[in-house]
């Protein structure tokens, strides 16, 4: 059923698409995080300065944090937000591990493409497959989790590298635990902060709020917190911190003076606190925003305006997947070169390709292409008994 806004006709924020619990805000939230790839891996590269500049920069390390939370959300949607018993539990759990496998199969199919870029669906498939245990945990729980992972993970994750510890274990399981550009032990925290948000239920009001207020104090006290530190320890230290900090996925081995820092990627603490900040509060503004759409005066040109906006975001969010690997492949298929940074002119195209192909799309399918199938795929988990 859709409802008219003003002349436009805003169906997706009236009529959520198909999922249990499904919250509209969610797909805005991830089609901006499709959006923030897009950016840190086909826009300008940030030193051009200038608002373009800032923006790239934002969009480095936290579109994909972004995307980990939502992850986390999806994931206690799929197991449902009051924690299943018995048969349910079961088939619910079984839906995420194929779910896990499928997206580690599909990361390793694109990854022996060579893209030039760094994947991330199998480090979520390590992710969903290190949730299972946790899934029936309450919120204010995952969230103190989540919390206590962020400050102890990227230091016991650093002392194994260093020890060589890590070099123990084989290739395919240390890259998505702790060596790759996603490593679990330091992104997990992400996941986490997003199964507490939706366990604790963010279409209550309070609650958006509550996390809007923890985004904003996550975000001083990571981005400001390293900030102050490094400017209190002088101008040489946080040179060297900068420097530690500029590999993918984590400080290196060796280097301590680099997890002080709070470079994208760079998997110290506070990186990873001011991250989680950034997404909470993407995420609560998303869901106020549509929430607010939803009800405003139906005679006002600018909710028109916003809500077909809005609709469009939330059609590449529905279908991310999809877009996500649309991308990748186009990258690969038209051998764009990303050294140095492509043009705003062609990421302007990508934005407009989703928005132009998962609109068509949802407008006459539920579920994206791969969604689809990924969902199709899942429903051996009713064999469980």
């Amino acid at each position: 059923m859709s409802e008219t806004v003003g002349t436009a006709t805003v169906t997706p924020l009236h009529a959520p698409p198909p999922g249990a619990g499904r919250l509209i805000g969610l797909d805005l939230a991830r089609g901006l995080a499709v959006f923030g790839m897009f950016a840190a891996h086909l826009g300008p590269d940030p030193e051009v300065g200038g608002p373009v500049g800032a923006a790239m920069r934002l969009a480095h390390g936290r579109a994909s944090a972004l995307f980990a939370v939502l992850a986390g959300c999806a994931l206690v949607l799929l197991a449902g937000r009051r924690p299943r018993t018995g048969r349910d539990a079961r088939q619910a759990a079984a839906r995420i591990a194929v779910r896990a496998a499928l997206l580690i199969a599909l990361g390793t199919a694109l990854d022996a493409l060579d893209p030039p870029i760094s994947l991330i669906l199998t480090a979520y498939g390590a992710y969903f497959l290190l949730a299972l245990p946790l899934l029936r945990l309450p919120g204010p729980v995952l969230a103190g989790l989540a919390a206590a992972w962020a400050l102890l993970g990227p230091q016991l994750s650093y002392a194994l590298r260093t020890s060589g510890t890590a070099d123990l274990l084989p290739h395919r399981l240390a890259d998505p635990l702790l060596t790759g550009a996603y490593p679990a032990a330091t992104w997990m925290p992400f996941v986490l902060a997003g199964m507490a948000l939706v366990r604790l239920d963010p279409s209550r009001v309070i609650v958006r709020r509550r996390a809007a207020a923890v985004g904003t104090g996550l975000l001083a006290l990571g981005y400001g917190g390293s900030w102050l530190v490094l400017r209190l320890l002088g101008d040489q230290v946080a040179g060297d911190a900068v420097r530690a900090g500029e590999g993918e996925g984590a400080v290196g081995p060796g280097d301590p003076v680099g997890l002080l820092g709070a470079a994208p990627h760079s998997g110290t603490s506070f990186e990873v606190l001011g991250a989680v900040g950034f997404a909470l509060l993407v995420v609560a503004g998303c869901l106020e925003l549509t929430g607010r759409l939803a009800v405003a005066a139906s005679g006002s040109v600018t909710v028109a305006a916003a809500g077909v906006a809005v609709a469009g975001v939330a059609a590449v969010g529905r279908m991310s997947l999809t877009a996500y690997v649309g991308h990748i492949g186009v990258v690969v298929l038209l051998a764009i070169e990303l050294d140095p940074g492509p043009s705003l002119p062609l990421l302007a195209a990508f934005v407009a390709g989703a928005l132009a192909v998962a609109g068509l799309w949802t407008a006459r399918f539920a579920r994206g292409p791969l969604e689809a199938l990924m969902h199709g795929a899942t429903g051996v988990a009713r064999l469980v008994p």
